[in-house]
């Protein structure tokens, strides 16, 4: 399920390559992008990549709550906490390797908002 997402880029020129959204070419981020620091934009994806792993880690959570009986899911004081850090590790390493598309959006989201703050000179 990846309906927002920006996955391919579209070539409009030799030099310049825009971002497709929705299977569109997304001009509007490609501008954006064009006003903001490369330093702006790490920042950006790091906190999109962050927020999206934070969310996985909510989603991951709830998913192995009710998790009763032995092994490593069973429902011992231990296991709880053990259960907590191997959650947290599958959400970065899901985040870290694409996500579900929430990264995406919030990055595009943080790089438009940041462009409507740079003053042109």
């Amino acid at each position: 399920m990846q309906t927002g997402m920006i996955n391919t880029a579209h070539v409009v020129s030799s030099a310049f390559a825009v971002q497709s959204r929705n299977g569109r070419p997304d001009f509007e981020l490609a501008a954006a992008l064009q006003k903001v620091s490369s330093q702006q934009q790490a920042k950006a994806q790091k906190t999109a990549t962050d927020f999206e792993g934070m969310f996985l880690n909510a989603m991951f959570s709830q998913m192995t709550s009710g998790l009763k009986g032995e092994g490593p899911f069973g429902d011992t004081p231990g296991t709880g906490v053990w259960r907590s850090m191997l959650t947290e590790q599958y959400s970065k390493n899901f985040a870290n390797a694409g996500g579900v598309g929430v990264a995406s959006e919030v990055y595009r989201t943080l790089i438009l908002q940041q462009a409507k703050t740079v003053r042109t000179a």
